[in-house]
């Protein structure tokens, strides 16, 4: 039996916007993904543990902070920048502060310049792993422990890298559920005592 050629034409249509749409879907988590496994992007890796050889080269690592509009913390590294040898651990840390009323819950975002080192610059924990909350007037130092792989001599783009820069940018999002219900409580006792 053969289909109306309109009708073949409307089943084509859709399955390309449906097909259009799943791969929109798909394309952020999996360009997250490709950037973590490659480093592209200047999006440094994850590892366990700083387990790999320090070599004597040096080379100096710089901290940057910035915040999302209408993100209401003050955020800034503990010290601008530090020098360690290429396979040695570092540990930096940076510091937020809420001054607002009202808790209120973040996310950082990473990069690393220049992007061909990115692949080399692995974080082996990271206040950017996790959604973090301060509540009113609170104020922290989270720690990002770190490494430059020494495979980094041996990239022809990346070898001559004496500078690296770590950035975050802290954006607001919803506080998690149980906090929310625990202001929501708070909010309402008062609303009751009135």
């Amino acid at each position: 039996m053969a289909t109306d050629p309109k009708t073949k034409t409307v089943y084509q249509l859709v399955s390309v916007v449906v097909t259009m749409g799943a791969l929109a879907w798909a394309a952020v988590p999996f360009y997250d993904w490709f950037c973590s496994v490659t480093g592209f992007g200047g999006t440094p890796g994850v590892a366990t543990s700083a387990d790999s050889e320090i070599l004597d080269k040096t080379i100096k690592v710089r901290f940057d902070a910035s915040l999302e509009r209408d993100m209401p913390w003050e955020f800034k590294p503990e010290v601008p920048e530090m020098t360690l040898r290429i396979g040695e651990e570092g540990l930096a840390f940076y510091e937020a502060y809420n001054p607002t009323d009202k808790p209120v819950a973040g996310q950082a975002s990473y990069n690393v310049a220049p992007y061909s080192a990115g692949a080399y610059f692995s974080k082996i924990e990271c206040f950017c792993f996790t959604e973090q909350v301060l509540e009113p007037g609170e104020r922290v130092m989270m720690p990002v422990s770190f490494f430059v792989d020494p495979e980094i001599v041996d990239d022809p783009e990346a070898k001559f890298t004496s500078h690296i820069t770590l950035s975050y940018t802290f954006y607001e999002i919803d506080l998690p559920e149980a906090e929310q219900a625990a202001l929501e409580l708070k909010s309402d006792d008062a609303t009751s005592l009135n």
